[in-house]
């Protein structure tokens, strides 16, 4: 039987209630009294000067004129502006390749306060005993990591991953006091055509009037019309001012993504008008720490939507208090009586660089810098990956066009979505119609194999837009971040090369490679699930930013696309127009396997 839970977080004894009382009260002294600073009020959307905030346990207690209100212990914010800690609305931790503690670390001294995270990533690859590992090691970080359950493990039938998640098996999950709700349910023809076990699902979260996140991209009309009537209240995949005001009109709140790979943020913000702000929020969906490190987390958004016109304040409140009123956080997202002492404190409403990080009233960062290291991650034996793919070898990647007409996946810069294009191409002779990339410059070949049951399943695709147009690929890039099954990914003009990379992501238990002339230039292993590291943020930083300028230097990557994070989007068979899973092409929006050739 479903059953509600109270959060742990805000739950308080008598002795914690009697100490707030008499602190806000002003009976007994607070805890901590932050002075000298300028105070956002976002429920009144006003600045304030001259003001104290009183904490104790960790807890707001009152905002009083500076000076009026006594306190054991005083924090100078020397003329900073004291801002609710930032709240990332939608993302997935396996995406910045750190586990839960290393990610903290990274994101803290960020101002970050609150991530809203969907492990589907994990669960595709481990199941539950993923979401369990996900839980066990985000306990007790000073970084609030709650969870949205994965609706869509696979996320279609058109695939295979190493797990499959049902109603049942996500049920007992809510009883978890950090657990929100359903995470994105991006099998929207599943929604449409009234899928039995997905439909139980939207009704086990309704049941417990839980949150539901959609992922829509491109549904309009009577298609979003019959989400919303499932229960999905936000999406974060709108990429056009048409989709987000939609949407809006609908009742959703719209997540507006700035990732390294989707950059919808400078599209979507001309839509954010002040009657529809408050159903506006930010998120990064994806985040890699190279990308973090050099722009930074929540405070990107907010110097992006500043510069674009949006009032400070509109800003602040989207990467605050609107994610937590969207997923009832009634302890985050404002610097309130009664709610945690979350603090970013920042230099100024322009560039918001964040001098000084508090979760609960205690200082957790300052300059860029953690105040005090995180515990060691938990590293279980069961989430250490194994790489299990059938046999490969260099023939595995040739691709049958006898027709020399072919359907090709077309990039979109800095977009994840793709386009479907029929081309003529030229094939190998004497090969009985083999592609022939180096006859086809600007098109590689891409190929996804499963890697969890050694099951022998390869689909292969063409791609174009990932090198420049007059570019041929004399070797391959390789990843086992393949949304969202997590299979094999790898694109390259060198079947031998291509094989080359498969087999070194075997070896080092997953990650991604870069491979030429048989040779490894460039690796980052990422032992957990195949989807994370247990290092530093920065030395990931350092090691995929490696992987990236040696792809770049050696195939003639397009600028406008990510290495391999691109490439980890092309197995992803739920957002539109074509894209490769390990059973072959696929079409989204006919929602069926296609052959490469187009006369086929």
């Amino acid at each position: 039987m479903l059953q509600s839970t109270q959060s742990a977080l805000s739950a308080v004894t008598r002795e914690q209630l009697e100490r707030r009382l008499d602190a806000a009260t002003h009976r007994k002294p607070a805890e901590v009294r932050f002075t000298n600073g300028t105070v956002a009020d976002v429920f009144s959307g006003t600045f304030m000067t001259d003001v104290d905030v009183l904490v104790t346990d960790g807890v707001v207690v009152d905002c009083v004129p500076t000076g009026s209100a006594e306190a054991l212990e005083t924090v100078d914010l020397e003329g900073g502006i004291l801002l609710p800690g930032f709240i990332d609305a939608h993302v997935h931790i396996e995406s910045s390749m750190l586990v839960p503690e290393r990610f903290a670390e990274l994101v803290l001294p960020h101002g970050t306060a609150v991530v809203i995270a969907d492990p589907h990533e994990i669960a595709n690859v481990l199941g539950t005993e993923g979401l369990r590992y996900m839980l066990d090691a985000s306990e007790g970080l000073p970084l609030d990591i709650r969870f949205m359950l994965p609706s869509c493990v696979p996320a279609t039938p058109f695939e295979h991953a190493g797990a499959t998640l049902d109603a049942e098996k996500l049920r007992p999950f809510y009883a978890h006091p950090r657990v929100l709700g359903l995470g994105e349910v991006m099998n929207v023809p599943g929604v449409l055509g009234k899928d039995p076990d997905l439909l139980q699902k939207l009704v086990d979260a309704r049941t417990l009037a839980r949150p539901i996140d959609g992922h829509a991209p491109g549904v309009l009309r009577e298609a979003l019309s019959a989400c919303v009537v499932a229960g999905i209240t936000s999406d974060h995949e709108c990429s056009t001012l048409e989709e987000m005001r939609e949407s809006i009109r609908r009742g959703m709140c719209v997540m507006i993504r700035q990732g390294p790979a989707a950059k919808n943020l400078p599209e979507l913000i001309r839509g954010v008008t002040p009657e529809n702000a408050h159903m506006c929020m930010f998120c990064n969906d994806d985040a890699n720490p190279a990308d973090i490190e050099q722009e930074g987390h929540m405070e990107k958004h907010l110097r992006m939507a500043v510069a674009a016109g949006v009032p400070a304040m509109t800003a602040v409140r989207m990467a605050t208090i609107n994610a937590a009123n969207r997923f009832g956080l009634t302890e985050s997202g404002a610097v309130a009586p009664g709610r945690r002492a979350d603090f970013a404190v920042v230099d100024d409403l322009t560039h918001f660089r964040v001098r000084a990080t508090y979760h609960g009233g205690r200082l957790t960062s300052r300059d860029g810098k953690l105040t005090a290291p995180l515990r060691a991650p938990l590293r279980p034996e069961g989430v250490l990956s194994r790489v299990r793919t059938g046999a490969v070898d260099a023939d595995t990647f040739a691709i049958d066009v006898p027709s020399g007409r072919a359907r090709v996946i077309g990039l979109v810069p800095h977009e994840i979505l793709t386009t479907a294009h029929e081309l003529p191409v030229r094939t190998e002779a004497g090969k009985f119609g083999k592609f022939d990339a180096a006859l086809n410059p600007g098109l590689v070949k891409v190929a996804v194999l499963e890697r969890h049951h050694a099951l022998g399943t390869v689909g292969t695709g063409i791609l174009s837009g990932y090198v420049e147009a007059d570019a041929f690929m004399p070797g391959a890039v390789a990843t086992t971040i393949a949304h969202d099954s997590h299979n094999i990914v790898v694109a390259g003009g060198s079947d031998a090369d291509m094989h080359a990379a498969v087999e070194r992501l075997r070896q080092i238990g997953g990650g991604m490679t870069v491979v030429r002339d048989g040779q490894v230039l460039a690796e980052l292993a990422l032992p957990c699930a195949g989807l994370m590291s247990f290092e530093t943020g920065e030395r990931i930083a350092t090691e995929l930013e490696a992987v990236y300028r040696v792809a770049r230097e050696t195939f003639r990557i397009r600028d406008t696309v990510e290495p391999v994070m691109t490439l980890a989007f092309l197995a992803l068979p739920v957002i539109p127009a074509l894209r490769v899973t390990d059973e072959g092409l696929f079409d989204v929006l006919g929602w069926k396997h296609v052959a490469v050739d187009a006369e086929r």
